[in-house]
């Protein structure tokens, strides 16, 4: 037995004591430490989001102007959207909360249900990715290890979270500044050293509308467009995890949250935009076994020329290695995320109590380790591919976008007569709705039988299984109770 203590204290650290003052302080997070540990899964949607949506327009890349515009303005839509969240529950639960108090229970339990599934695909696409980002510079031959590589990469994240979120946060920390650093500096050389293409960039995007509004009409324009951005959809997933875990910041709760919502939209509208900017003036083309981001970085880097072609492929490696890394880091999202909203589920009776237990370094250990599990039977389910995890993944993310937005609408809607400029946010909340409604009943028709169903069926059973927990809890409550005026009458 000591043996095996002395062994979890090497691999999770040891005890924390809860009276301690000093424990509250070490383990909320300010608002930048909140942007590394929760918006790191924002900011490396950027590494595939972008890349799905362009190369779902087929042979009409010249509309990636229009998907970058559409992408920058949905982000702060979004952002914006989920700040009243973050006003009205200062104590957390996010989208799970929202829907609960706002709509009904049950209405919670299908955006809770989501946020589960979510969070394992976080883990699951956010390491997937960040292996194929790795293998990205090694040969083809080498790529059969990647799945194992991807599960390994999981579990040595659940043992990091395991020790507590600042820990983790700490060690990803240097990951995710060099990530920022060097894709500000890439996409910006990017673009000024193409400076000269920038003018026409939207007169042959009209053009290209024109052309094809003539040849197919409208509504393929529309269709395309639609189609694209849908495809895109990954790229604001991570949105949504500041609300759900706001207890966790630094007080004060609120003015800490949207401070960390405004670094997260202001990062994801600028790298994500960017980077379909960058596709658009170096003519980005798929090359197999490169991620596009490969392809464009690799050019502006021989275009920038550090000296010798050995430097450039270092360079472009040490690139490649920071986008795997910040996608290592996004995963942590779904270590924290989801056990945020299992512990909020379990309070409602809709899962286990024990999802509630804090263990001895006061974290939801038992929620990252069912996160963990899920997402290495995701992982070798899908044999890590992004393509599909993404169409999973957006899926879910979009039903609970849209779920929180409808509650915010009717909330507004409600408190008309007492709320300040109710009007405004009102607004707000209904165009975010109209737009993640609309992306979401796209990627459900259009990729239905792409894989979409196995996220319905899944989001589905979770939601059954919850319901069958809840109705044992109800069913124990009455038996008890029973027992208890039998007692009563015995008396």
């Amino acid at each position: 037995m000591a043996t095996t203590h002395k062994l979890r204290e090497i691999v999770i650290g040891a005890p924390r004591d809860p009276m301690n003052p000093d424990t509250r302080r070490h383990i909320a997070l300010i608002a930048f430490f909140a942007w590394v540990g929760l918006g790191a899964d924002g900011l490396s949607s950027a590494n595939y989001g972008p890349e799905e949506a362009y190369l779902a327009l087929g042979t009409h890349t010249q509309l990636g102007l229009y998907l970058a515009a559409a992408t920058i303005i949905t982000v702060f839509i979004i952002s914006l959207a989920y700040n009243q969240v973050i006003e009205l529950f200062p104590n957390g639960g996010g989208g799970y909360k929202v829907a609960t108090q706002l709509i009904s229970p049950r209405a919670g339990l299908v955006a809770g249900s989501a946020l589960i599934v979510d969070y394992v695909l976080t883990i699951a696409i956010s390491v997937a990715s960040g292996a194929d980002a790795v293998f990205s510079m090694l040969p083809l031959s080498w790529h059969d290890w990647k799945v194992a590589f991807a599960a390994a990469l999981v579990v040595a994240l659940l043992a990091l979270n395991l020790r507590g979120m600042k820990e983790a946060i700490k060690i990803l920390l240097p990951i995710f500044v060099g990530f920022v650093i060097v894709h500000a500096a890439l996409i910006s050389y990017g673009i000024y050293a193409h400076a000269e293409g920038l003018p026409q960039l939207v007169p042959e995007t009209l053009a290209e509308t024109a052309v094809m509004a003539k040849q197919s009409g409208w509504t393929f324009v529309a269709a395309t467009l639609l189609f694209a951005y849908s495809h895109g959809g990954g790229t604001y997933t991570g949105l949504e995890a500041v609300s759900n875990n706001i207890n966790t910041l630094a007080e004060p709760r609120v003015r800490t949250g949207k401070w960390t919502m405004f670094y997260m939209a202001m990062s994801l509208a600028f790298t994500a935009g960017g980077i379909l900017v960058l596709y658009l003036l170096w003519d980005a083309v798929k090359i197999p076994g490169q991620t596009l981001n490969a392809t464009v970085f690799k050019a502006i880097i021989e275009d920038f020329d550090l000296g010798s072609a050995a430097i450039n492929q270092s360079a472009l490696l040490v690139v490649l290695l920071l986008e795997a890394g910040l996608l290592f880091v996004a995963a942590n999202t779904g270590f924290l995320g989801g056990p945020a909203v299992l512990a909020n589920m379990a309070a409602d009776s809709w899962v286990p109590r024990q999802f509630r237990q804090l263990s001895s370094r006061l974290v939801t250990q038992n929620g990252m380790v069912l996160m963990g599990a899920a997402a290495l039977i995701v992982l070798l389910w899908s044999q890590g591919s992004v393509a599909l995890l993404v169409v999973l993944y957006s899926i879910n993310v979009f039903l609970t976008f849209s779920i929180a937005l409808w509650g915010l609408c009717l909330y507004w809607i409600k408190n008309r007569r007492s709320a300040p400029n109710w009007r405004g946010r009102l607004l707000l909340s209904a165009a975010g709705f109209f737009v993640t409604g609309g992306i979401l009943l796209v990627l459900i028709f259009g990729k239905f039988y792409d894989g979409g169903w196995v996220t319905l069926l899944i989001t589905g059973g979770v939601i059954l299984l919850c319901a069958v927990i809840r109705w044992h809890y109800n069913e124990t409550r009455e038996q008890l109770r029973k027992i208890d005026n039998l007692f009563h009458l015995a008396e």
